[in-house]
């Protein structure tokens, strides 16, 4: 610095002017800095933190419903009320009765003609899996114990590409011939039975049958748990008395989130009561977007504090250094490089503070997992540290540096020479 007050340097080759004086403005207001720095810290960090958060909850509901059902489930058209018709007394003419009319009892049935409704969705492009079942209602018994259950008939070998419940079995094994059951965890403890047990079985139509547990598993969810059961497709079609027939048809798609356009074009082509699980879990999707809002308006009042808080930054530092400023003006620096120069302090800012604020946010993720966890021990749910997230918040943090910075750069660019020496 020279007595006047102006940077004298000599300027290596490899690093701009531009970029010493900002570093030197930076260093000389190292309190400000240090403030300023902390507070995009914080702030990168809550969006961080939260972000991987919501990310962390979705995917765990994502696994939970995708493991346990299939994308899209075909069942059998609803049976419609029809207005009763009748004559007018000594007349020819039909009328309908003015009556009101219940909707009738839907009765478990068939879906028409399902091995060609199966092999035309299998021809769809966007369809992986299309697994045909028959499921209905049944009673359990054991001694003097009963319990109402729900039985599914499956073929094995699709249906456990759409459920992977070799994933849950707990004892026993799949084996599912005509003769075999697997039970729910929860069931098997209430009826008191194990691997290799025989129980009788019967369906609401009366037709009974005896069959061996081979397997116990358990789904994750204690309801399901205490009623779920799956038989042979065959077994189950005599049982329920759908001989050749089937109550359900589960499909998987490529692209989950494509399910209910997918589910849409299905019940179009086929007449079948296609339902998607974007449908059937249509309350956890208004919870997710009424999350994705609140992080949406966290994140702008957030970015809008650290906006703020970098340009009142950068305006007291061309207040304070504003002498500096006309002085090198006088020495030929052109207003291009001065505003320049508080934009690279702008983006210095908000570069190291979204550095410090991307490592508090993960530190806080691990934390936030060591402390939160399941009676058992195990975390609630795993959290992916996606390097997109960080990315992001490091470039939104700049960006938002540059911004906040440009108009006190521009106050900066116009200053008078003249004037900001006399001052």
């Amino acid at each position: 610095m020279t007595e006047s007050g102006a940077v004298a340097y000599t300027l290596p080759s490899w690093q701009p002017f531009e970029w010493i004086v900002a570093l030197r403005f930076l260093r000389e207001g190292r309190i400000q800095t240090a403030f300023i720095i902390s507070g995009i810290a914080l702030g990168v960090a809550v969006i961080v933190f939260m972000s991987a958060l919501l990310v962390g909850v979705q995917a765990n509901f994502m696994q939970r419903v995708l493991t346990g059902q299939a994308h899209i489930q075909l069942l059998p058209a609803k049976e419609v009320v029809r207005p009763q018709q009748g004559k007018n007394a000594g007349t020819a003419a039909t009328v309908l009765y003015d009556a009101i009319v219940q909707a009738p009892l839907q009765r478990l049935k068939s879906i028409d003609q399902w091995q060609s409704i199966a092999q035309q969705i299998s021809r769809m492009p966007e369809v992986l899996v299309v697994s045909p079942a028959a499921t209905g209602a049944g009673l359990i018994l054991r001694g003097d114990t009963s319990r109402a259950i729900s039985v599914i008939g499956i073929k094995p070998e699709l249906y456990f590409q759409i459920v992977p419940l070799a994933d849950k079995i707990i004892s026993g094994s799949l084996r599912l011939t005509g003769a075999d059951m697997l039970i729910g965890s929860e069931l098997a403890t209430d009826l008191g039975v194990s691997t290799g047990d025989q129980l009788h079985v019967t369906a609401a139509s009366g037709t009974a049958t005896i069959l061996r547990v081979t397997g116990i598993f358990d789904l994750g969810n204690k309801g399901a748990n205490a009623r779920t059961t799956f038989v042979a497709l065959r077994t189950a079609q005599s049982l329920l008395g759908l001989v050749g027939g089937v109550s359900v048809l589960d499909v998987t798609v490529q692209d989950i989130y494509a399910a209910e356009t997918i589910a849409l074009r299905i019940r179009a082509a086929t007449g079948t009561d296609a339902q998607s699980w974007i449908a059937t879990n249509a309350q956890f999707f208004v919870a997710v977007g009424a999350q994705q809002s609140s992080n949406t308006v966290i994140r702008l009042f957030v970015a809008l504090s650290v906006a703020l808080g970098i340009a009142s930054v950068l305006v007291v530092s061309v207040v304070q250094k504003s002498r500096e400023i006309g002085i090198l003006r006088a020495m030929g620096i052109s207003r291009g490089q001065i505003l320049r120069l508080f934009l690279l302090q702008g983006g210095v800012l908000g570069l190291g503070g979204a550095v410090l604020g991307a490592v508090l946010g993960a530190l806080g993720l691990l934390l936030w997992q060591q402390l939160q966890r399941n009676a058992d021990g195990t975390p609630l749910f795993p959290l992916s540290f996606d390097p997109v997230l960080f990315i992001s918040a490091l470039g939104l943090s700049m960006l938002t540096g540059l911004v906040s910075a440009f108009i006190p750069a521009l106050r900066a660019a116009r200053l008078d020479p003249v004037v900001a020496i006399r001052g």
